[in-house]
């Protein structure tokens, strides 16, 4: 069950509960955001940056690729709410994890397939998660998303955040309608 979170703000949490944080890079951090923001149990969302070189790097800068960041999708949860492995059940099923440096239209290192673990308990559970894909033969490609520690994240201009919400919008990609 999703439901819409339009807060950044963690009203309702009990004091002593903390939040976890979780990244995920599945492409244009547009439509991620919005993915996951609308679970229960995630409390806020913010797109940026991460896995790259540059510092406080800027849109075009990781647009063109050598800054080497990720388009990502931070996400903080209450784990009383959401376990982590929901989370990456989510991230599985919303994009194509077989597509190396894309995700439908959109081409370049910065839309890569990526997790960014925080913990040594979320490494072990996404390389679970990530193997049991594998020997299920879920996809007809190998996953190439790659499992990274976490590392700086920078968010990205304000004018990214909460993207499509703010235009009414579910979705960034316009379906391929070409008979190719």
């Amino acid at each position: 069950m999703s439901r819409e979170n339009t807060s950044d703000e963690s009203a309702g949490t009990p004091e002593n509960t903390s939040l976890e944080k979780a990244t995920f890079g599945a492409g244009c951090f547009w439509g991620v955001e919005e993915t996951f923001r609308t679970q229960a149990g995630v409390k806020k969302t913010t797109a940026g940056y991460m896995g790259g070189s540059t510092d406080n790097p800027t849109y075009e800068e990781v647009c063109t690729g050598r800054s080497g960041h990720a388009e990502v999708v931070q996400v903080e949860f209450n784990p009383a709410e959401i376990q982590y492995e929901d989370l990456l059940k989510t991230f599985w099923q919303n994009h194509n994890p077989t597509e190396l440096n894309r995700q439908g239209p959109d081409v370049g290192t910065q839309y890569r397939s990526a997790i960014f673990f925080h913990s040594a308990e979320q490494l072990a559970i996404a390389m679970e998660s990530k193997d049991s894909l594998e020997e299920m033969q879920k996809y007809p490609l190998p996953i190439v998303t790659e499992v990274t520690e976490a590392a700086t994240f920078y968010p990205a201009e304000d004018y990214h955040q909460k993207y499509l919400f703010k235009r009414g919008a579910t979705s960034c990609h316009v379906p391929n309608i070409s008979k190719e």
